[in-house]
């Protein structure tokens, strides 16, 4: 709970390369810190710009650390686009599937369902 409360006194989530952040991602996500991501070729390199992705926030996903840093700096110095910004994470989440819990469940649920179906059915799953 400690963890998750230090994120009230954070304005920006400024994510590593070439290892991005996972958990620590989702944990910023959840308490509405917009994450910048810098996205590499390898997969550790790409889950924060995945999880940008699921939950609408692509305009916080840069390719080269040239754009990571003038991203990092543009939000810096504009408090304007920034809380824009956190509004549309506080929006984006609430319809996101990423953090429905529920509808993760039920989707997973039904995938499940599909392969026990096909695989009793003989079919290629």
């Amino acid at each position: 709970a400690d963890h998750l409360a230090r994120h009230a006194h954070a304005d920006l989530f400024l994510d590593t390369l070439p290892y991005n952040a996972h958990t620590t991602c989702s944990d910023a996500l959840w308490m509405g810190v917009p994450v910048l991501t810098c996205v590499g070729d390898t997969f550790a390199a790409r889950v924060a710009g995945s999880l940008l992705s699921a939950t609408a926030m692509q305009e916080l996903i840069t390719y080269s650390l040239a754009d990571y840093q003038a991203k990092a700096l543009q939000l810096a110095n504009n408090p304007i686009e920034l809380m824009r910004v956190k509004q549309k994470l506080a929006e984006s989440k609430d319809k996101s599937a990423l953090f429905d819990t529920p509808s993760f469940a039920r989707d997973l649920e039904r995938q499940y369902q599909t392969m026990s179906d096909r695989l009793q059915s003989d079919k290629t799953i």
